[in-house]
């Protein structure tokens, strides 16, 4: 049984968005796996669950993995001078996080759309960023909060949009348990709050069909 005494990461660390909390102690989650487990009323050490704990505990660390990552660190640099001014969008951006409240997978698809402001940001950057924030314990309307406003933030934006499309195990498996349900969420900032025929730019072409869909 694991000691009670185990410290837990205070609010502050668990909410810090710039990634800086500590690393993962496997063997303190391994040891409260095998807990719940008889908690459940199971036997860890019947042959199925021998190595549950530790796989757990491993998966659980990857699936939280965000809280290591440094936006600063994950960006390398990638921020290019150019004289571009109109919207870049990168649409359809997979992304699983975890539920906090439950802590059962929420998946779905981001889209983020921006305003440069002389500079532009690496392409891939951007879904790296979404998966910094989406590999934490999360709610969706945080999620699409912070990826707007590290974007704003780190571009130096004229104006930000993040809209998030998401199913919730934790309505689909439980709850209400309604199979269909999809939860959006949007963040628009500066210009994209301000101006109404940019946001509206941004939501109709990020409903088109992408490249490769068929007609």
């Amino acid at each position: 049984m694991v000691k009670r005494g185990v410290k837990r990461r205070s609010q502050q660390q668990v909410e810090d968005v710039s990634g800086n909390g500590r690393p993962s102690d496997l063997d303190v989650l391994q040891s409260l796996v095998t807990e719940m487990l008889l908690a459940l009323g199971e036997k860890p050490g019947r042959n199925g669950l021998l190595k549950t704990p530790e796989r757990v505990a491993k998966a659980l660390a990857f699936m939280t993995q965000g809280y290591h990552r440094d936006i600063d660190h994950l960006l390398n640099g990638a921020l290019f001078p150019i004289e571009y001014d109109e919207m870049v969008i990168v649409k359809d951006i997979d992304f699983f996080s975890m539920c906090e409240h439950h802590l059962l997978p929420f998946y779905g698809r981001v889209h983020v759309g921006y305003l440069p402001n002389k500079k532009v940001v690496g392409l891939s950057k951007i879904p790296r960023i979404v998966d910094a924030f989406a590999r934490r314990l999360q709610v969706q309307e945080r999620l699409t909060v912070q990826i707007a406003e590290t974007l704003k933030t780190k571009l130096n934006a004229h104006g930000v949009g993040v809209v998030v499309e998401a199913r919730h195990l934790c309505m689909m498996m439980r709850g209400v348990e309604k199979q269909n349900t999809i939860a959006v969420s949007s963040s628009m900032l500066g210009a994209f709050r301000s101006q109404p025929q940019t946001r509206l730019e941004f939501l109709k072409l990020i409903r088109r069909g992408s490249v490769g869909d068929s007609d």
